[in-house]
């Protein structure tokens, strides 16, 4: 008689069985671990590929300041149909100044002036947005330059012809290798000394920040595109850097009213311009990004289910094929919890060791009898 105890078997000797088991069915065990690897994978790579997107997103608006307000002009209305913002000259570079001198939460205001055009260097020309600022600019949008200078103030009065490069059309232009600093370039068919280069800033959605010239406001307005109004230097826009995050509602609101009075609005006239707050800005796109991460590992999460179900289908497969083998030794006694037990050790590998016996013919000796 077979003394052989199922119970008594070591832990050891269990997982050898198991890994037995999985070695003898190769094909099988490799469809399983990729259900489960790929599975898994997915849902960790597709998450943490959403929040890194997010993260950076945050940190590019970030760059720009948290604490930025941004002064658009009002839009022109063609047959009741709004031409979008800035499509007016609301604004002057007149209103920045009063902004920085009489609202008490502005600490840099800046002004500017933007237009796409043609630049040109020796053989190679160049699409990109001309921008015209003044010397509040670089603080104003918290940048710095790599190379060279900014505009000095004698610059500015001057409407001298200077010009700071971005990143790319610096790439564009002279490659990575060259110095630019002192060199001739042709904006819109006038010739600029090159005096710097901004850092590198990045894209702002579609908009590449790098893709721009800059030169002095005074010589935008006046030998670009003549963008001048009766009341003053016209521009597209005006940047205002807050004391302090905390203030950006009272600074917009002093702002707000600030303009009206300037502009002649009455109680009744909508305001000729339009306010954008930065914060505002960073938290539309982190709620965005999170929506976005959400949905791609809910469908991650529904891939992974989908998997499960064939892993499930193997595991039955396997428990089909044992089914007689189940069925004798129930009929010789053994309880669910034993053949259970069993039946995940994979013991039935090794029972040609144990003796025929163990099946239950001849003595038995079973789960419930031994």
């Amino acid at each position: 008689m077979n003394n052989y105890h199922p119970h008594s078997v070591p832990t050891t000797e269990i997982l050898s069985i198991a890994i037995a088991a999985l070695w003898s069915n190769k094909l099988r065990t490799l469809l399983t671990m990729l259900g489960v690897i790929i599975g898994i994978a997915s849902v960790i790579a597709i998450t943490s590929v959403g929040q890194g997107v997010q993260k950076a997103t945050e940190q590019e608006i970030q760059s720009l300041g948290t604490n930025v307000l941004q002064i658009f002009p009002g839009q022109a209305r063609t047959g009741g149909i709004s031409q979008g913002l800035g499509s007016t000259s609301t604004l002057i570079k007149e209103d920045a100044q009063v902004i920085q001198k009489q609202v008490p939460s502005a600490q840099v205001v800046s002004a500017y002036l933007q237009r796409p055009g043609q630049i040109v260097y020796q053989q190679d020309n160049h699409g990109t947005n001309i921008v015209g600022i003044d010397v509040n600019y670089p603080e104003a949008r918290n940048t710095q330059l790599i190379q060279g200078r900014f505009f000095t103030q004698e610059e500015m009065d001057n409407a001298t012809p200077v010009t700071i490069l971005g990143n790319t059309v610096l790439n564009e232009l002279f490659g990575e290798e060259v110095q630019p600093l002192g060199e001739k370039i042709r904006i819109e068919g006038n010739i600029y000394e090159i005096i710097g280069v901004f850092e590198k800033k990045g894209s702002e959605g579609s908009i590449d920040r790098d893709d721009q010239v800059f030169i002095p406001l005074s010589n935008m307005s006046s030998r670009i595109f003549g963008n001048n109004s009766l009341s003053g230097t016209a521009v597209n826009g005006i940047y205002v850097k807050v004391i302090d995050e905390e203030r950006m509602e009272e600074a917009e609101f002093q702002i707000t009213n600030l303009l009206r009075l300037r502009h002649n609005l009455s109680p009744s006239q909508d305001d000729d311009f339009s306010i954008r707050n930065q914060t505002d800005v960073v938290n539309t796109f982190t709620n965005i990004v999170g929506l976005l991460t959400v949905m791609v590992a809910a469908i991650a999460g529904i891939s992974l289910v989908v998997g499960g179900i064939g892993i499930a289908n193997i595991m039955l497969v396997s428990v089909v094929e044992r089914t007689r083998e189940i069925g004798i030794r129930k009929a010789v006694g053994a309880t669910d919890s034993a053949i259970l037990k069993q039946f995940f050790s994979r013991i039935s590998l090794d029972f040609s060791n144990r003796g025929s016996d163990w099946y239950g013919y001849g003595n038995c000796h079973c789960f419930s009898c031994s």
